[in-house]
C-alpha cells in the first residue's frame, strides 16, 4: 500500500506550481516504523519530515537511501542538540527564543542551519508561530543571528478551513514570501499543505507539501 500511495502521489503532484517552482513532497513520518519509512523511500520519496525529536534520534541510523531530513514539529530548545548537524531544514521556527538557541548550537558546531519561519496564518490559539503582520520584523531579527540561513516560510491551514479560505490564506502567505524573496536570495521554500489540503495549497503557491496520512494511512496514536 505504501509503495502504491507514493507512486500515485508522485504522479498526481505537479512537477511545478503556478509560479514555475519545483514542488517537493516531504513524507511526514510521525509514528511510522523505520521499515515503513524505508518502503516509502524505495518507492521514490526523497525527503522525510519528523515531528518528534526522540523518533528522529531513535530511527536516524535505520533510515536508508540518504533522504533529505526535515524537522517539521514543535521544536523545544532543550532538544535541539539531538538535531544539530543531522537536519537539512527546520520548518518550525515559531519563536525568537528557539531561533536564538538554534543559532547558538549551530555556531558551536561550526555549521549553518537552514530554517523556515513558522507563520500562524489563521491566528489560532492552538497553534504556535508568528503572525503574518510581524513577519518582516521577525525576519530582520532572526536573519541577524549567526549560523542560521532563513530559506522561507511555513504555515498550517486551519483544519476547518474551506477551499476559499485556504486559497485566501495561502495567497497571503505567498505575497509575504514573494516580498521577502525579492530582497533575500536564500528564500526558496514556501511550505504549506498536508494530506487534506495540499492540492489547494499548491494552487496558492506552495512548493513544499508535508504529507503523511495519504502515504502511510491513518496513524495509530495508541502505539
Amino acid at each position: 500500500m505504501i509503495e502504491q500511495n507514493v507512486k500515485n502521489l508522485l504522479k498526481e503532484i505537479p512537477s511545478k506550481n503556478p509560479f514555475n517552482e519545483k514542488v517537493t513532497l516531504v513524507a511526514a513520518v510521525k509514528l511510522q516504523t523505520a521499515e515503513s519509512i524505508n518502503r516509502a523511500i524505495c518507492a521514490g520519496v526523497t525527503d522525510i519530515g519528523d515531528n518528534h525529536v526522540q523518533e528522529f534520534r531513535d530511527k536516524f541510523s535505520e533510515i536508508c537511501g540518504n533522504p533529505k531530513r526535515h524537522f517539521i514539529g514543535h521544536l523545544q530548545t532543550n532538544k535541539i542538540k539531538y538535531l544539530i548537524g543531522k537536519t537539512d531544514l527546520y520548518h518550525s521556527i515559531d519563536r525568537l527564543s528557539v531561533a536564538e538557541a538554534l543559532s547558538e548550537k549551530s555556531r558551536a558546531a561550526q555549521i549553518t542551519s537552514n530554517i523556515l519561519l513558522q507563520i500562524n496564518i489563521g491566528k489560532e490559539a492552538t497553534k504556535s508561530g508568528f503572525y503574518l503582520e510581524e513577519c518582516e520584523e521577525v525576519y530582520q531579527k532572526i536573519s541577524a543571528l549567526p549560523s542560521l540561513k532563513i530559506q522561507g516560510l511555513m504555515a498550517m491551514m486551519p483544519l476547518d478551513a474551506n477551499q476559499n479560505l485556504i486559497l485566501d490564506l495561502g495567497g497571503k502567505m505567498r505575497e509575504k514570501f514573494d516580498l521577502l524573496k525579492s530582497c533575500d536570495k536564500n528564500f526558496e521554500y514556501l511550505s504549506m499543505g498536508m494530506s487534506g489540503d495540499w492540492k489547494i495549497c499548491i494552487k496558492a503557491g506552495s512548493n513544499l507539501v508535508r504529507i503523511g496520512t495519504a502515504i502511510f494511512g491513518e496513524r495509530n496514536y495508541g502505539k
